[in-house]
């Protein structure tokens, strides 16, 4: 009996691990209901922004950095059913439902360039107009892009051009996609 004993420890322990990882990605999934709300408030983010630079023409109330980047991974979450990552996770900020691609998002508001730390596995490029149309300008795996970019910046980013993406994207075959689960429209 004593030999079962570890295996029933091993049991027990990936039980009480598969418990846990079914519970955190039941508390990411947003219900349709909780989503419905998304729309609305971002456009009353992005038209807070536009009335503080009416306000203030002098600075620009262009929401960036973290938030942005927190943006797109939210809505490709929504788009593609994807598992997001802890936020500090290095070059991956996604994973597939079934765990088995890790996943970077890049969410623009312009039209010139994205940076890339290191090479994703899954490359995901959205692009947000003003009048929050949302854009699909990448979509497959990170090694194209990775080795098309630019030489590595000071800041550790190497960057490449939504026209050359653009480019790639349309090369990429639909079986090297990640598919689209969920149509997001942010202009509702």
């Amino acid at each position: 009996m004593v030999r079962n004993q570890p295996m029933l420890t091993r049991w027990k322990t990936n039980a009480r691990e598969k418990a846990r990882r079914k519970s955190a990605m039941d508390t990411q999934r947003t219900t349709i209901d909780e989503w419905s709300e998304v729309p609305g408030l971002l456009a009353s983010l992005y038209q807070i922004a536009k009335r503080l630079r009416t306000l203030f023409p002098e600075r620009k109330f262009t929401p960036d950095g973290h938030l942005v980047g927190s943006i797109g991974e939210a809505i490709a979450a929504r788009m593609f059913e994807l598992r997001l990552l802890n936020a500090s996770t290095k070059e991956h900020d996604a994973t597939t439902a079934d765990g088995r691609t890790l996943v970077q998002i890049k969410l623009t508001q312009g039209n010139g360039s994205i940076g890339l730390r290191g090479q994703p596995q899954h490359l995901l490029v959205l692009r947000l107009a003003r009048d929050l149309a949302l854009e699909i300008v990448y979509n497959g795996g990170g090694q194209g892009p990775w080795s098309a970019a630019g030489k590595m910046q000071t800041n550790g980013q190497r960057q490449i051009s939504l026209s050359r993406l653009r480019a790639m994207n349309s090369v990429v075959p639909e079986c090297n996609r990640l598919p689209v689960c969920n149509e997001v429209d942010l202009r509702r």
